[in-house]
């Protein structure tokens, strides 16, 4: 949960400074946002959760 919170929110960020910035406008922002809303109730949501939850763990584990 803690990683979806993160990614929402690192992802917010991107969007506003995009938008802020004029290299996203602001209908498909609007667009790309429904797109995520409405991908998330369908059956592949599951999938994307695990990969981006194996990336993440994949990622925690690199010692620097």
């Amino acid at each position: 949960m803690a990683i979806s919170v993160s990614a929402v929110l690192l992802l917010l960020i991107i969007v506003i400074v995009m938008l802020r910035g004029g290299t996203l406008r602001p209908l498909p922002a609007l667009a790309a946002t429904l797109f995520g809303f409405f991908l998330a109730s369908t059956g592949i949501a599951p999938s994307i959760t695990n990969a981006f939850s194996s990336m993440a763990d994949a990622l925690h584990s690199i010692n620097f």
